[in-house]
């Protein structure tokens, strides 16, 4: 395998450990009501006989800044979407007119907050593994091509220089995302 293709290799999974914080970011709360809660979230429907994600079944949108509201393409979903809500670990109650669902977000205890920033930085700290495992088998696999005689020895070390730029760079924005996020929940 060329040097090129390795380092597109190990680039293109740091860039989804970064992109997949960013997804699992947008879930969690802060002390602001947003879509972003609840769009991702699986809904077993009965009557289709599938799971579908929330924002496939409905609109979302936020009223008076602290109310997410549901509004179901077909009324005959908005149970299934309650019992999906009560069953996630939001820890919101939803208020139903039969029409559209009301999700009040109250604000958060400062207890709260501190778990949840540390359940932020856990969640940064797993795909910062990611990244170094990326780097990791990027370096194998170029010992695996300098031990055939596929690449040379310089080749080798530049392409190792160049990983752990990447894996420093790729560092750097998953601490970035942690001290925004951190910030966001931290702030009253």
């Amino acid at each position: 395998m060329p040097l090129d293709e390795i380092l597109l290799q190990a680039e293109e999974q740091m860039e989804k450990a970064v992109e997949f914080l960013k997804h699992e970011f947008r879930g969690i709360r802060t002390g602001r009501a947003s879509t972003g809660l609840v769009e991702t979230l699986r809904v077993n429907v009965e009557s289709y006989g599938s799971t579908m994600l929330l924002k496939e079944l409905a609109t979302l949108g936020v009223a008076e800044g602290n109310v997410i509201v549901i509004k179901p393409f077909d009324p005959g979903t908005i149970k299934d979407i309650q019992k999906a809500i009560e069953k996630s670990d939001l820890g919101i109650n939803p208020q139903s007119d039969g029409k559209m669902i009301r999700l009040p977000v109250p604000p958060l205890s400062m207890e709260r907050r501190t778990k949840l920033a540390a359940r932020v930085k856990e969640l940064a700290e797993q795909q910062k593994v990611s990244v170094r495992n990326a780097r990791r088998d990027a370096h194998k696999a170029m010992e695996a091509e300098k031990k055939a005689k596929n690449m040379t020895e310089d080749d080798v070390e530049r392409g190792q220089e160049e990983i752990q730029k990447m894996t420093d760079d790729y560092c750097k924005k998953i601490d970035d995302l942690l001290a925004e996020k951190s910030k966001e929940i931290m702030q009253v």
